[in-house]
Order: structure tokens, then C-alpha cells, then sequence
């Protein structure tokens, strides 16, 4: 044991550095309480370890090993019970009856069997490298005896002459269109880059006449403003979007708040008109508006408002979805930008999320929409004057409405629609990244999916309609290029169909068809570098970019699916769901700005109806949902993964490997909150 105390005492490479330390143990169960190092003096004057020393540390790293394994499988364990449990109370989602459901269904059965073919090959050592069929198909022969060999090997040639070649030109055109849509975010971050460095903004003259030291209840330098908050069974939002508006820094002489509510609950409506009849006896001019035959959903709600004859004394218009809180100065901040732009239609401000950090779901999010705003708004913004109007949180001139038709109930974006007619008008956009609301984000995934299947079958459903008038428009050329080739095709048609295509079919059939190749660059290098542009908008959350690279090809399924379903007319793509709330309020919680407190949601209700609240606020038993064509595709990816194993292809394994688990998560529903 000396000899090899004398050996430790010269390595200088240790991780202590050559400095002898003590331990001292508390209990003889070696709980470690501290660690104290030896003075440099002793160190000189010693210049060895004894055994014992030796022991402390290794004992020392062994305990923080162990800590490390207990942690590792305390989580997977945890992970494997919520799991089951899911499986055992879960509600399995509608989606068995779809196309793309049996298709998957069906490509899965396929795929294990296979595994089973190419395993059994595999172990009974039949000849698995790929030949070259380029010279002669017909002299490739597997030197076997069996029945099962000759199978094999005609497998092989109808693969490789049959199979391979139409997968590998499909596989060819995904990438190619990868390429391009990768050269596109590639431009608008350069673009970004360049109005950063340029610090280039819009930027309003000295706004309406109005002075800094005016006051502002004479309210003649201030122009007239409508402030509309659709909402539909909101029970969550309401008093604070409502508080909010009616805070807003504006003459109340002149701007006038219409909420606008939609909800088929008798109980939501008498709470929301008694928040209304409250702000109004407080001297808000505000008005409550219910229709009784609710059609066209949010666009017929706001079509309806619109038909007030009071309407025409207004010159603009801001709307706000039920969850949005606009601050005081928001109006101060962008209607000031429509003074002597007699072109200009629309002013967007941007979103600010009050729970972005409330689970892992609301930060992918985050991602996702911090790019959109910063980047893909901002740089259209600037260098196009046209983007796509977000549905809240902007402000438009009434005339500009008026004039591209006014709202319409054909599509569910009908956001979208009115800012494609307005710009083929001839009207301009201004966005203000520097002007934020403050919003909510899902943060269940069952909302989430929701959500996002009417954000991406909408644009498809508006692109059949909005295709002649594109092309007939007297804008510029390159105008409708960008309408057509850009806005629609790349953004909204083919990201959808090469993400799901590319990553959850073409990859792991390569697997099983070796003789067709995906390259190594497509499946990991080039994806990770679009994250990393992705996540340039939003900085802290660089450590979730590899969740958020996997997480995005999940969701390729759900968008796919939408961007079929507008396309083709299908009956889902006209259903629209109002995406839950979970009523956050901002940092500086609007609500209590009047009531200088915290108020129950319920305050003001009437005592009967402050009862029946209390009973459904209480907490229910949650159910999560299974999601059928996420679960197949998580098992047919684990299974590509293992045949990818046969093949020796490294990188592709821990990609379908990743994958198959983040399919997996999202299927037993394991990320985000519950929903009721």
C-alpha cells in the first residue's frame, strides 16, 4: 500500500491537483459533511498521501456516483409510473378513423415485419451488405439452401430495382425542398441581423397633434378609437383583459371598448355584462354585445360589431383577444404611426407571454413564436410592408377594412384573410417589435395541437380562395411572387410536407431500403443549425434546443395533417376550438391597478351565481389523452432505430432512437399540464 501511496502523491494530474485533503465523517454511514484542504506548508513538508486519505476520496466519489445513479433511476422510474398510469386512465383521441392514421397503422405493421425478416437474416448470417445492382441485377445470388434464403434474396432485388429508386427521388425532392426553406429562414435572420446593426424602426412623426403638456380630457388632439375584445366562454380572462382596455391612456371621450361575447353559457354572460355594468357606472364608455345566432365564429363576431352605426365616427380600430393586456400607453405607442400615412392600414404590435417559463411545452412555444415576431414579423415588416395580421394586438384604420371587403366567415384565419385582401389593395403594414402585450400560451398540449391545427389548415383553406384574386391583383409582380411562392407555398404548404415526410416516413423506410440514402448532413447537421437560428431570437433557451429540434418534428404529424385537411376542403378543417385559458395575469397585474388588491374572479357576482363558481372551480379529476398516430409513429421510429442497428449507421440511430422517445412522450401526453 505505500508504494502505491507514493505513485498517487506524483500524479500531478489528478483532478485534486496534487493537495492532499481531509475528510472527516459525521456518522458511520458516511453522510460527508466537509472537506477541508491542507495548508500548502503541510502539503511541502508531507509530500505524500497516506491510505487512509486515499480511501476518504475515493469514498467521496463513489458517494457522488451513486447520488447520480439514485437520481437517474429514481426519474425513470417516476417517468415509467406516470406512464402507466397515463396508459391505464388515459382517453385515447378521435383519430383512428383518419387516412393518415391507417396509413401510419399500416406502415408500422410493415416495419416490424420486417425487423423480423432482416433479424432472422441477420442471425442466421445471410449476406446483408448491398451489393451493386448498377451492373447485373440477375447474378446477385444469396449462397443459401433454405426456402427462407430464396425469399431473401429476391427481397433484395425487388428492393433495390423496384423500391429504392422511387423512395430515393422522393427522399431527393424532400431535400431539395429542405435546402430552399432553409435558405429562406437563412435570409429573414440576415435580414433581422442587418436591422439590428442598422437599428432600423419604424418610426411615428409627432403623433396627432397632441402635446406632451395637453391635457388630455379636452381629447380634440386625439383621434377617435374603437376597442374591441371578442371572446367566447372566457371565463378565465375576462376581468383582467376588460380591466386592462379600460385603463388604456386615452381621452375616454374618445375611444369607446366593445366587448364582444360569444359565450353559450348563461352563467359566463351574466358574469362578464355585470364586469361591464361595473367599469361603465365607474365612467368607462364601454359597451357589452351579445349575439344571439352565433355564426362565422370570431370573424362573425367581429362583422357584427362592426355594423353598429355608431362605427362610423370612429377612424380606427384596435382589437384584443380575451387573454391580451394592452398597456396604458399601448394606443399612445401605435396609432401616432397612421399621421400623414395615408397608406398605412395596419399597425401590429408584438406578443409578450406571461408564462412562457410555466412548463417545458410554454418554452418551446416561446421558441417558436419569439422567432416568429423578432425575425419573420419584423423583417417583412421593414422590407415588404406586408405580414401576416396575428388577430389581436393591432390597430387598424377602419377606412382600410372597409375598403378590402370587411370581415369573413369563409376560413378560420380570418386574420389572415383580411391582411392578404387589404395588401392587394394596396394598403402597408407597419409592426413595432418594441411595442408588447402581454398573452397566455397553452399550456396543455391537447390545447396546443388544437390551436395549431387551425393556424395551418386555415392558411391552406384561404390560399384556394385567395389564388385567382392573387393573380388577377394589380400589384407588383414580385409582390405575388412573394404572396404565392413564399407566404403560402414555402411557409405554410411545403414546411409542413417535407418536415413530416423528410423525418418521420422517408427516414426510417431508408432503414428498411438501405440501398436508398439519406446523407448524415440532412438528419442532424443541417437541422441543428436552423435551431440554433431559431433560438438566436430568445438566447435563454439555448438549453432546450435539442428538445425543441425533436419536439418540432413531432408536431410535423399534427401540422401535415392540418395543412391536408385545409388543402383538400376536409370537415376538420373548419372546426374551430377556442384555445383554453388558464387566466395568468402580467407582472404588474392589471386588475389591481383599480381595485388596488386582489379580488376574487367572482367578487361582484351575485351571491347564487358566486356558489355555482365556487362548486366548478373546484379541482376535477383530470384525464389525459392517448394520441394514436404520435404512439404508432413513436413505435415505428424505435423499430426503424433498431434495424438501423444492422446497418451500422450510427447517427441515424440516435436520431430515430431521440425521436421515437420525444413521439413516445407526446402521445402518452407527458408534456404540458393536464387538461380536464
Amino acid at each position: 500500500m505505500g508504494a502505491w501511496s507514493d505513485w498517487f502523491a506524483r500524479d500531478n494530474n489528478i483532478r485534486c491537483g496534487g493537495t492532499p485533503v481531509v475528510v472527516k465523517m459525521e456518522n458511520p454511514n458516511w453522510s460527508i459533511s466537509e472537506i477541508s484542504d491542507i495548508s500548502e506548508d503541510d502539503a511541502r513538508r508531507k509530500g505524500k498521501k497516506n491510505a487512509k486519505q486515499i480511501t476518504w476520496v475515493l469514498l467521496l466519489r463513489a458517494h457522488r456516483a451513486a447520488g447520480c445513479l439514485a437520481s437517474l433511476a429514481s426519474g425513470s422510474v417516476g417517468l415509467i409510473s406516470s406512464a402507466r398510469r397515463r396508459v391505464s386512465a388515459g382517453r385515447a383521441d378521435s383519430s383512428r378513423h383518419h387516412r393518415l392514421y391507417t396509413f401510419i397503422k399500416f406502415s408500422l405493421f410493415l416495419s416490424i415485419t420486417l425487423l423480423c425478416f432482416e433479424l432472422y437474416a441477420y442471425f442466421k448470417q445471410y449476406h446483408l451488405t448491398i451489393p451493386d445492382y448498377t451492373m447485373a441485377i440477375p447474378s446477385f445470388r444469396v449462397n443459401v439452401n433454405d426456402l427462407f434464403g430464396s425469399i431473401y434474396t429476391g427481397w433484395t432485388q425487388i428492393r433495390a430495382e423496384y423500391i429504392a429508386p422511387p423512395l430515393q427521388l422522393l427522399s431527393d425532392v424532400c431535400v431539395v425542398l429542405f435546402l430552399i426553406q432553409s435558405a429562406d429562414r437563412l435570409i429573414l435572420c440576415l435580414g433581422c441581423f442587418w436591422i439590428k446593426l442598422r437599428r432600423v424602426k419604424p418610426v411615428p412623426k409627432a403623433g396627432f397633434g397632441f402635446k406632451e403638456d395637453s391635457d388630455p380630457e379636452a381629447g380634440e388632439h386625439f383621434p377617435m378609437v374603437l376597442v374591441q375584445i371578442p371572446m367566447c366562454n372566457e371565463r378565465e380572462v375576462y376581468q383582467q383583459s376588460i380591466a386592462a382596455v379600460c385603463n388604456l391612456d386615452w381621452p375616454r371621450s374618445n375611444f369607446l371598448v366593445q366587448v364582444l361575447d360569444d359565450s353559450d353559457d348563461p352563467l359566463t354572460q351574466k358574469l362578464i355584462k355585470a364586469e361591464v355594468d361595473k367599469w361603465h357606472d365607474n365612467g368607462a364608455r364601454i359597451v357589452y354585445r351579445h349575439r344571439e345566432i352565433r355564426e362565422g365564429f370570431k370573424a362573425g363576431n367581429l362583422k357584427s360589431a362592426m355594423g353598429c352605426s355608431y362605427v362610423k365616427d370612429y377612424e380606427f380600430v384596435a382589437i384584443f383577444d380575451a387573454d391580451f393586456q394592452p398597456t396604458p400607453d399601448f394606443l399612445k405607442r401605435t396609432v401616432p404611426h397612421f399621421k400623414d400615412n395615408e397608406e398605412l392600414g395596419l399597425v401590429q404590435a408584438r406578443w409578450a407571454f406571461v408564462n412562457k417559463d410555466e412548463n417545458l411545452l410554454t418554452r418551446l412555444q416561446n421558441i417558436n413564436l419569439c422567432f416568429h415576431f423578432e425575425v419573420e414579423q419584423q423583417v417583412n415588416g421593414i422590407f415588404i410592408n406586408f405580414f401576416g395580421f396575428n388577430g389581436t394586438a393591432g390597430v387598424w384604420r377602419i377606412k382600410a377594412l372597409e375598403e378590402s371587403g370587411g370581415w369573413m366567415e369563409r376560413t378560420t384565419v380570418e386574420d389572415m384573410d383580411i391582411a392578404v385582401r387589404a395588401h392587394l389593395n394596396g394598403w402597408k403594414f407597419i409592426y413595432l417589435n418594441d411595442v408588447e402585450c402581454q398573452c397566455e400560451l397553452p399550456e396543455s398540449y391537447e390545447a396546443y395541437r388544437k390551436q395549431q391545427h387551425r393556424w395551418h389548415s386555415g392558411p391552406m383553406q384561404l390560399f384556394r380562395l385567395c389564388l385567382p384574386d392573387i393573380i388577377k391583383s394589380k400589384i407588383a409582380f414580385w409582390k405575388k411572387t412573394n404572396l404565392i411562392f413564399l407566404f403560402f407555398l414555402l411557409r405554410k404548404l411545403i414546411l409542413p410536407f417535407y418536415s413530416f415526410t423528410l423525418f418521420c416516413i422517408i427516414l426510417p423506410m431508408t432503414m428498411f431500403v438501405p440501398e436508398a440514402e439519406l446523407p448524415a448532413w440532412v438528419v442532424c447537421y443541417v437541422p441543428a443549425t436552423m435551431s440554433v437560428l431559431n433560438i438566436l431570437p430568445a438566447p435563454r433557451s439555448f438549453p432546450f434546443m435539442i428538445p425543441y429540434l425533436l419536439f418540432e418534428n413531432t408536431m410535423s404529424v399534427t401540422k401535415f395533417h392540418a395543412m391536408v385537411s385545409g388543402l383538400f376542403q376536409l370537415p376538420s378543417s373548419f372546426e374551430w376550438v377556442v384555445t383554453k385559458k388558464s387566466g395568468r395575469s402580467s407582472d404588474g397585474d392589471l386588475v389591481n391597478l383599480l381595485n388596488g388588491k386582489k379580488d376574487d374572479k367572482v367578487s361582484d357576482a351575485p351571491e347564487k351565481e358566486k356558489e355555482v363558481v365556487s362548486k366548478k372551480s373546484k379541482k376535477k379529476k383530470k384525464h389525459n389523452r392517448m394520441y394514436r398516430k404520435e404512439l404508432m409513429l413513436a413505435f415505428l421510429l424505435l423499430t426503424a432505430a433498431l434495424r438501423s442497428l444492422l446497418s451500422a449507421q450510427g447517427i441515424h440511430f440516435y436520431f430515430l432512437l431521440f425521436q421515437g422517445v420525444s413521439f413516445l412522450l407526446v402521445g402518452l401526453d407527458l408534456i404540458g399540464e393536464q387538461v380536464d
